[in-house]
């Protein structure tokens, strides 16, 4: 389906930078279906392994834009730039200059995992274009996330536990052992798909390949968060929220529900939905069934964005 549907690929100019994004258009467009933006995670973890939510260019007659953050991906990289230049409000800029360059007036937007706390931190600025909000698999505070976690790590066998706990004492993350007690982890709570997915394989290659942006504000992997982003929390700030959400969570999800519960308690226009058997990368583990809630929640706000014009 996603080789029929015509793809292109440009970048546009984000401040002195380059950000790469790619349009998926609709073989038979919906005249009053908006676009939809996805927001990948990370942060710096590129667009690949949110790719297959394309198909809902198809599936609900609407433009679906991808980009790769700055930072990471196809867009610039800067190896270089100082901790204190990874901010979220760099990212809230870079969303903007990505509308503004497109033409994009009104829209819906999905983000995955860092995607929907950015997605949150667009959200309580009340852009004039923004119709919906879809926030999965995301953390409502970096302190909620880092409790979560180590909730669930206390569940992994007690050998991974103590090949996990004594590399970072030692500060070894790099060891075998190490990253053999992480995908343990990873397989549980992050992407259950059995082999990998090439696009989640993809993803994790080139951040690996290129780790400044993911290991500067999170840390070195999912549940050991020694990065900027440590203190980050918009629950304050959710009742500012004026668009409809959509909360999405896998019942394995590494965001359990204690991450994400304070979106459901704060925003005025909220719903949640949470998958059996899947994880954090629910798009991937169930992607049928996670785009036929997705589309159903988008064609509900296009009609209802339509009515108020």
């Amino acid at each position: 389906m996603l080789s029929r549907m015509p793809v292109s690929s440009r970048t546009v100019p984000f401040g002195d930078h380059e950000t790469w994004v790619q349009v998926t258009t609709p073989e038979n467009a919906q005249p009053h279906a908006l676009p939809l933006i996805v927001l990948h995670g990370g942060p710096g973890m590129a667009h690949n392994y949110v790719a297959n939510i394309a198909a809902l260019a198809d599936e609900t007659g609407r433009t679906v834009i991808h980009y790769d953050q700055v930072g990471c991906g196809n867009s610039t990289h800067l190896p270089d730039a100082p901790a204190d230049f990874w901010t979220p409000q760099l990212f809230v800029d870079e969303f903007h200059a990505v509308c503004t360059a497109l033409g994009i007036e009104r829209y819906h937007v999905l983000g995955q995992s860092w995607g929907g706390m950015l997605g949150a931190e667009i959200a309580v600025r009340q852009p004039s274009g923004l119709v919906s909000l879809a926030i999965c698999n995301s953390p409502a505070s970096m302190r909620l996330w880092s409790e979560a976690a180590g909730d669930l790590r206390a569940q992994l066998p007690a050998e991974t536990r103590a090949a996990l706990d004594r590399h970072e004492a030692a500060g070894t993350i790099t060891h075998p052992d190490y990253l053999q007690a992480a995908a343990e982890f990873y397989r549980r709570h992050v992407c259950r798909v059995v082999p990998t997915p090439q696009d989640f394989a993809d993803s994790v290659a080139q951040m690996e390949a290129e780790p400044t942006v993911y290991h500067t504000m999170n840390g070195p992997n999912e549940f050991h968060v020694v990065g900027t982003l440590g203190d980050w929390s918009v629950i304050d700030r959710l009742p500012d929220v004026t668009a409809p959400v959509l909360v999405i969570a896998g019942e394995h999800d590494e965001a359990t529900p204690k991450t994400w519960q304070p979106f459901v308690d704060h925003i005025p226009d909220v719903r949640s939905h949470v998958f059996p058997g899947t994880s954090h990368c629910t798009h991937l583990e169930k992607p049928e069934e996670f785009r036929a809630v997705v589309a159903q929640f988008l064609h509900q706000h296009d009609l209802a964005a339509d009515a108020r014009v």
